[in-house]
C-alpha cells in the first residue's frame, strides 16, 4: 500500500515484530564524550591555578592577620561614655521671702548675673540695729578711755598728797616728841596720810577695772578694741546677709527647673531654688574595660563622637584616670572573698576633657557618646613570639 505521495505505507512496529516504544518523559541530552586530547589539556591548565590558590590563600590570610595585629592595639574605644557638666543647685544661706525672679526656664546666664531676690527689708532693719549698736560701743569705749586717763591723773594727785601728808606726819611726830605739837595735831596728820594712801588704792582699783574693760590696751585705737571688733562683726554679718538677699549665678550656664521657685515663697536657708548647668565646663566620663587600659595614660589624645550629632567629631584629651574601679565606689562593693566567685571584667572610669568650639553644637550633660583614645602604642613583629 502506498501513502498519498506514492510512497509505500510503513507498517507499525507491532506489525514488523518490533517492541513498542513508549514515551516515558522528557528525554535527557547526553553530551558527547570529549575527545581525549582536549580533556587532557583542560586538566593540565587547571592544576597550576589550583596549586597557586592553595599556596597563596593561607599566605594572604597569614599576612593579613599579621598586618591587623601590628596595626592594632593603638586605639582604645568604648561607647560606655556620657557627657558630664558642672551641675549645681542654686541656694542661699539666708532665709527670706522671694521678692522677684530675674530668669526664665532655659535662659543662658553668665557668672554674676542676678537670678532672684529676697525681700531686703528684714536685712536692712538688722543692719541699722547693728550699726547703732556699733556707735554705742564706740562711744562707751571712748568714755572708758577717758575715765582711765582721769583715774591715772587722780592716782598722781593722790600720790602727791600722800607725799605731802607723809612729810607733815613726820614733822608733827618730831614736834610732838619734843613736846611742841599737841597729840591732836599728830592724829590729824596721821589721818590725812592714811586717807591719801586709801585714795591711791581706790584710784588704782578703778583704773585696773577700766583697763580690763579696755582689754589691757587703753591706748589702742577704737577700731582695734575687742568690743568694737565684736560689734563691727555684727554689722558685717548684717551687711553680708543683705547682699545675700540678691542671689547671683556663681558660674556661667543654663538655668532649669525655675518653676520650682515661686514669688512670695518663703525660702529657708540652704534649700534649693532651681538648678544651673554649666555650658562651658563639660567633659566625658568613659568606662572602658580594665583590659583596654594597658597603654592609656594622661595626656593621650582622644576623639569624641556624639550620638546627637552624627558625622561630627570633637577633639579631646585624657585628663584623669580613676584610681579605682567603679564598683569600689558603689553603695555595696563586691565581696569577692565570700561565697561563690565569678570573674567579671571590671571597668575603670576615665575622664576625657572635650575641646568645645564656640561655633559648634552645644554638648549637654547626659548625652551618649563614643570615645576613641589614641595611646600612641605600636606593636612590633617580635611581640608575636613574646609568649615563647
Amino acid at each position: 500500500m502506498a501513502d498519498g505521495d506514492g510512497g509505500a505505507l510503513r507498517k507499525p512496529p507491532q506489525a514488523r515484530g518490533e517492541p513498542e516504544q513508549r514515551d516515558t518523559g522528557p528525554k535527557k541530552l547526553v553530551e558527547a564524550p570529549m575527545p581525549p586530547t582536549r580533556a587532557r589539556k583542560r586538566i593540565v591548565k587547571r592544576r597550576p591555578t589550583r596549586m597557586i590558590l592553595l599556596l597563596l590563600g593561607p599566605l594572604v590570610v597569614i599576612v593579613g592577620g599579621i598586618y591587623v595585629y601590628l596595626s592594632g592595639g593603638r586605639y582604645v574605644g568604648t561607647d560606655n561614655a556620657y557627657i558630664q557638666a558642672d551641675k549645681l543647685t542654686v541656694t542661699t544661706d539666708v532665709s527670706g521671702v522671694v521678692a522677684s525672679i530675674e530668669v526664665k526656664e532655659g535662659q543662658l546666664v553668665k557668672a554674676g548675673d542676678v537670678l532672684f531676690k529676697l525681700d531686703e527689708e528684714p536685712f536692712r532693719i538688722a543692719l541699722n540695729g547693728a550699726q547703732a549698736q556699733l556707735a554705742v560701743v564706740g562711744a562707751d569705749l571712748a568714755a572708758q578711755q577717758a575715765n582711765y586717763r582721769e583715774k591715772l591723773a587722780d592716782i598722781k594727785r593722790a600720790e602727791a598728797d600722800l607725799d605731802f601728808y607723809n612729810r607733815e606726819f613726820d614733822r608733827q611726830s618730831s614736834l610732838a616728841g619734843r613736846g611742841i605739837a599737841s597729840q591732836a595735831t599728830l592724829d590729824t596728820a596721821r589721818r590725812n596720810r592714811d586717807s591719801a594712801q586709801q585714795s591711791i588704792d581706790a584710784f588704782q582699783q578703778q583704773a585696773a577695772a577700766l583697763l580690763a574693760q579696755l582689754g589691757g590696751a587703753p591706748n589702742l585705737p577704737l577700731d582695734q578694741q575687742a568690743r568694737y571688733k565684736q560689734a563691727q562683726a555684727v554689722v558685717d554679718t548684717a551687711q553680708r546677709n543683705l547682699r545675700r538677699a540678691v542671689v547671683t549665678a556663681p558660674i556661667s550656664g543654663i538655668v532649669t527647673n525655675v518653676k520650682k521657685l515661686q514669688l512670695g515663697q518663703y525660702l529657708p536657708a540652704a534649700q534649693g531654688a532651681f538648678n544651673l548647668v554649666s555650658n562651658d565646663l563639660v567633659w566625658v566620663d568613659a568606662n572602658p574595660k580594665e583590659t583596654d587600659l594597658t597603654y592609656v595614660k594622661l595626656g593621650d589624645k582622644a576623639t569624641v563622637t556624639v550620638d546627637s550629632y552624627p558625622g561630627r567629631a570633637f577633639d579631646a584629651t585624657v585628663c584623669s584616670i580613676s584610681p579605682a574601679t567603679g564598683a569600689e565606689f558603689s553603695l555595696l562593693p563586691a565581696q569577692n572573698s565570700s561565697g561563690n566567685w565569678v570573674k567579671v571584667v571590671q571597668r575603670i572610669p576615665v575622664r576625657v576633657c572635650v575641646d568645645q568650639p564656640q561655633d559648634g553644637p552645644r554638648l549637654r550633660a547626659g548625652m551618649s557618646v563614643v570615645v576613641e583614645i589614641d595611646t600612641g602604642h605600636q606593636r612590633h613583629f617580635s611581640d608575636l613570639f613574646s609568649w615563647l
